[in-house]
């Protein structure tokens, strides 16, 4: 059943360091430097890393090297007329001369004369243009004509940007139709090309990153103190035991099996659509563990017995992680089935060893949950440190990110989290397949534009910093991650691409690298949140 509260919640899951005694509070970006294996394997296997997705141009056919050979003689050429456009990208404007359009038909035809056999000439016998093209079809020539232009010129008009072109980015602006219309053997033949290329990152200040100053907000739940002692309560409850409740409704503490039922309500006040992702049978619900309820959900409970059915009106926030329900109003009905509450043993040196096998006495248990909830503390303000840090370095820099590279780090963001949902709450096919469709994917990239934004920003800051600083990582951690990384695939039984495993390795530890050389060259201040 969905009832988490915000999406936020399920960013923070994803971005925060566990732990069996508590939580540390959401990432505020959603890339780290930190669980590599888990960070490769979270994002599409079937795409390079940002940062090095760039296209090595090679000429298509020895045509192409041969045409810029003959330009370089002295013959004719390709003209390109380059222009920059919004979004990292260029457009070229080509114009291919007479000579190389008659190479290229005369090569056209020479193809389809080894390929078909004309009736009446024998194989190797020179057929006549005329009843060649008679045979083939004068627009399947002009056709292959123009394929053999665009295989032929492509190359060399986007030579002057292969070391920058982002994969897979080249679109042909000029439709096929309108080069059929304007094709001739004796012009010039035009057509024009669109490629993103990779941004380039413009400083905001003179310093740079120089001289960076960080302020890192840590979350009062980042407190080993308060998470010791909640973690104590929840192992003390563990070891209650459960009695049904006859005489009373429910209250906080109670635990309670639940049918939940769902339906839209139209802005008419009329019935809608049934809400089958908010659905559940069966449903057991902990009333002092309510953080990921939908805000008015456990109140409108309260008081309800086993065997009746309360419906009441909803209204999920805007930020409801499943962005088709961000504000839609909705009709509960809930009908409880079981109600529990539970019956504690006293808190003394007897349950020790039951709260924490090994233990002897209660100061013992909380002396050791205290220490490793010291551990995780650390791992928290170590990754809130990290996140401040990229943050910071997101509002020093400007990129013109491409619609390519912004697309695809979105739906890469979108499918590891996806993978997340489906971790944690196994979602069934019929909510995996409203997850994934195209609208809910889009629906998605435009919600999430500002952070994507941020993310490719601060990305494109830590490969300039990693560059400029002439930071190194030793090869033996890169095959070390790179073989950590293709173990939790198999483990997990998916497939893989090894050579974009460790490029988005390599990303990693650049940033590791960046952020570690940042913090022993800026000022950080850590205040608490609320104080």
């Amino acid at each position: 059943m969905e009832l988490a509260t915000t999406a936020a919640a399920a960013a923070a899951s994803a971005a925060r360091p566990h732990s069996r005694f508590f939580s540390p509070p959401a990432a505020s970006a959603s890339w780290n430097t930190r669980s590599l294996a888990s960070t490769s394997r979270s994002v599409s296997t079937s795409s390079a890393s940002t940062s090095r997705r760039r296209r090595q141009w090679h000429p298509v056919a020895s045509a192409a090297v041969e045409l810029r050979e003959a330009a370089a003689g002295g013959g004719d050429s390709v003209r390109v007329t380059k222009t920059p456009q919004p979004g990292s990208s260029v457009k070229f404007s080509i114009e291919v001369p007479k000579s190389i359009i008659h190479e290229c038909y005369q090569s056209t035809l020479h193809e389809y004369a080894k390929r078909f056999k004309v009736p009446g000439f024998r194989p190797g016998k020179i057929i006549p243009e005329n009843l060649l093209i008679n045979y083939v079809g004068p627009q399947h020539v002009q056709d292959a004509t123009i394929e053999a232009i665009l295989k032929h010129t492509l190359p060399q008009a986007l030579s002057s940007v292969e070391d920058r072109a982002l994969e897979d980015s080249v679109r042909i602006l000029t439709q096929f139709d309108d080069m059929r219309s304007s094709f001739s053997l004796d012009g010039v033949f035009r057509y024009d090309v669109a490629v993103n290329v990779a941004p380039e990152v413009r400083w905001l200040s003179e310093d740079k990153y120089k001289n960076l100053k960080v302020v890192v907000e840590i979350d009062d739940a980042v407190d080993a103190e308060k998470a010791a002692q909640k973690e104590l309560q929840r192992r003390h409850k563990a070891l209650g035991l459960l009695r049904i409740v006859a005489d009373r409704g429910l209250q906080i503490g109670d635990l309670v099996v639940l049918d939940i039922f769902a339906e839209t309500i139209n802005s008419d006040g009329s019935k809608g659509e049934k809400i089958s992702s908010a659905e559940s049978t069966g449903f057991h619900l902990d009333t002092e563990e309510n953080n990921n309820l939908v805000p008015g959900f456990l109140g409108s409970l309260i008081g309800i017995r086993p065997g009746e059915t309360r419906s009441f009106p909803i209204q999920f926030p805007e930020s409801f992680e499943q962005e088709s329900l961000r504000g839609v109003r909705a009709q509960f009905t809930v009908v409880c089935k079981e109600l529990f509450y539970r019956e504690l043993p006293e808190m003394d040196d007897s349950l020790a060893g039951r709260l924490l096998p090994g233990c002897k006495t209660i100061d013992e248990v909380r002396e050791r949950i205290l220490e490793r909830c010291k551990e995780v503390e650390k791992t928290a303000i170590e990754q809130a440190t990290d996140n401040a840090i990229l943050d910071q370095l997101g509002k020093l820099v400007e990129v013109d990110v491409p619609r390519a590279l912004f697309q695809e780090q979105g739906q890469q963001l979108y499918g590891a989290k996806l993978l997340q949902l489906q971790a944690e709450r196994k979602l069934d096919k019929d909510q995996l397949a409203s997850l994934s469709s195209q609208r809910s994917v889009q629906a998605y990239l435009e919600d999430e534009k500002e952070n994507i934004t941020r993310i490719i920003k601060q990305m494109m800051a830590v490969a300039d910093i990693f560059k400029s600083e002439n930071l190194q990582y030793s090869t033996e951690q890169l095959v070390k991650e790179v073989e950590n990384c293709v173990a939790e695939f198999k483990q997990y039984n998916q497939d893989y691409n090894e050579d974009n495993i460790k490029q988005q390795v390599q990303d990693v530890l650049e940033a590791a690298k960046v952020l570690e050389w940042l913090k022993e060259n800026c000022t950080i201040e850590y205040v608490r949140q609320g104080a």
